[in-house]
C-alpha cells in the first residue's frame, strides 16, 4: 500500500496503533448503534436490483430487457430523489422523511407481485425518489457527529460496511427467489425495508453537528470546484467498478468459466475491505486523484483477463483501491458540505454513486457487444483517470496529504 498504517502527534513521540483509530470511532456514543442499524438498513437496498431483475425476466418470464426498464427505472429515480430527501431532511428532520419512504416502501413492495411491466416501471421508479436514505443518512451522521480528526476512519468503517452489505444483500435476494418464489422475495424486501425505517426511526441519529436550526445555504455557496470534484470522483471509482464487474463475468462467461465469478468476486471485495481499514488509519492518505489513478491502473491488467485463478489475482490489486476511494470521495463531501445543507451534499454524493452505475451498464454493455470486454473495462479505466487528472490540476497546493494536527479527539 502506498501509504503509511500509523498515525502519531506532530512531535512523533506517541504513535498509535491500528485498532486505535477504529476503537476511538467506535467508542463514540450510538456509533455501533448507527453502524449496525445502517448496515441492516441498506441489506434490502442491494437485495433490490436483482430480486426485481429476476421477478420480471423468470417470475413473470418477460425477459431481461423488461427487467433492465425495471431496474433503470428504479435507478433514475434514486439518482434524482436522493438529493431532494436530504434537502428535506435538512428542513424538517430525519423522521418526518423516514416516515415518507416507509409508508412509500410499504405500498410499492406490497403491491409490486400485482404489476404488469409498465405498471410496474412507472411504481419502481417513484419508490425510487423515495427510496430509503439508508447511505446518505448514515454518512450525514458521521460528518456531523465525528470530530474532523476521526472521520477518516469513521468514513473507512463505512466504506468497508458498505461493501459488505453489496455482497450480502444480492445473495440473500437471490436466494429468497430460488428458495421461495420471486412475489415472496418482492414482499420480504417490503418487509426488511419496513422494519429498517423503523430501525432508523427508534435510533434517530444525528443529522446535525449543532442543535440550532438555521436555514440552509445556497448550493452555490459550497458547490464548488472541491465539492464537484469529490462528487465526481464517487461517479468515475463506481463507473469503474461496475464496468469492471460486468467485464469479467463477461469474459469468464465467453471461457465457458461463469461459475468461478463468485470466488474472483470475493477476493475482489476481501481487496477492498483490506484497502479501506488500511486506508482509514494511514498517516498521510493520498489525495482522491491519486487514490482514481491507482484504482484505474490497477484496473488495467483486469482488461486483459486469462483464466479464472489469473483473474482471481488480477483483481487482488484493483480491489485493493475501492474501498480507500469511495471512502476519501465522502469523506470529502462531509468535510465540504455546512452543517445545514449536509443532507443534501450526501444526498447528491449518493445520487453520484447511483449515477456511476448507471452510466457503466449501458456504455460497459454496448462496448461488450460490440468489441470486446477488454475495450469495455479499458474505456472505463480510462474516464477514471480522466477524472483524477481533472481532480489533481484542480487541487491545491499542499493538500494531498494534510492531516489534522491532533490525532486524539479532546
Amino acid at each position: 500500500m502506498p501509504f503509511a498504517t500509523t498515525a502519531g502527534s506532530r512531535n512523533g513521540s506517541t504513535m498509535e496503533t491500528v485498532t486505535t483509530a477504529y476503537r476511538d470511532v467506535l467508542a463514540r456514543p450510538g456509533l455501533r448503534a448507527l453502524y449496525a442499524v445502517g448496515f441492516g438498513a441498506r441489506l434490502p437496498l442491494t437485495a433490490t436490483g436483482v430480486v426485481l431483475t429476476l421477478h420480471v425476466a423468470v417470475g413473470l418470464d418477460r425477459g431481461f430487457a423488461a427487467a433492465g426498464l425495471v431496474g433503470g427505472a428504479v435507478t433514475f429515480g434514486t439518482v434524482l430523489g436522493a438529493p431532494l430527501l436530504g434537502r428535506l431532511i435538512d428542513r424538517v428532520g430525519l423522521r418526518p422523511v423516514l416516515l415518507l419512504c416507509g409508508v412509500s416502501e410499504a405500498v410499492f413492495w406490497g403491491v409490486a407481485p400485482a404489476l404488469d411491466v409498465g405498471l410496474l416501471a412507472a411504481t419502481a421508479f417513484v419508490a425510487g425518489v423515495l427510496a430509503l436514505p439508508a447511505f446518505p443518512v448514515v454518512r450525514q451522521s458521521l460528518g456531523a457527529v465525528v470530530p474532523e480528526d476521526r472521520r477518516r476512519p469513521a468514513f473507512a468503517l463505512d466504506a468497508m460496511s458498505a461493501e459488505v452489505s453489496f455482497i450480502v444483500g444480492p445473495a440473500l435476494g437471490t436466494g429468497a427467489v430460488l428458495a421461495l418464489s420471486s412475489t415472496a422475495a418482492l414482499w420480504s424486501v417490503g418487509a426488511g425495508f419496513v422494519l429498517a425505517t423503523a430501525a432508523l426511526w427508534w435510533l434517530d441519529p444525528p443529522t446535525r453537528a449543532e442543535e440550532e436550526r438555521t436555514d440552509p445555504p445556497s448550493m452555490r455557496h459550497w458547490l464548488g470546484g472541491p465539492m464537484v470534484t469529490a462528487l465526481a470522483g464517487a461517479v468515475a471509482a463506481v463507473l469503474l467498478l461496475t464496468a469492471t464487474e460486468l467485464a469479467v463475468v463477461a469474459a469468464l462467461t465467453a471461457r465457458g468459466e461463469t461459475g468461478w465469478f463468485a470466488l474472483a468476486n470475493t477476493v475482489w471485495c476481501l481487496a477492498s475491505l483490506v484497502g479501506g481499514f488500511v486506508y482509514g488509519v494511514a498517516a498521510r492518505p493520498p489525495a482522491l486523484s491519486t487514490l482514481l489513478a491507482a484504482l484505474a491502473v490497477g484496473t488495467v491488467p483486469v482488461a486483459f483477463g486469462g483464466p479464472w485463478w489469473l483473474v482471481t489475482l488480477l483483481v487482488i490489486p484493483a480491489g485493493a483501491f475501492c474501498a480507500p476511494a469511495l471512502s476519501s470521495s465522502a469523506e470529502a463531501v462531509g468535510r465540504l458540505a455546512p452543517d445545514a445543507a449536509r443532507g443534501v451534499a450526501t444526498g447528491l454524493h449518493g445520487s453520484a454513486i447511483m449515477l456511476g452505475a448507471a452510466l457503466a451498464q449501458p456504455l460497459t454493455g454496448v462496448l461488450i457487444d460490440r468489441v470486446s470486454p477488454t475495450a469495455a473495462l479499458l474505456a472505463a479505466v480510462g474516464i477514471c483517470l480522466l477524472v483524477a487528472v481533472v481532480a489533481r490540476v484542480g487541487q491545491p497546493a499542499g493538500t494531498a496529504s494534510r492531516v489534522p494536527e491532533n490525532t486524539k479527539p479532546s
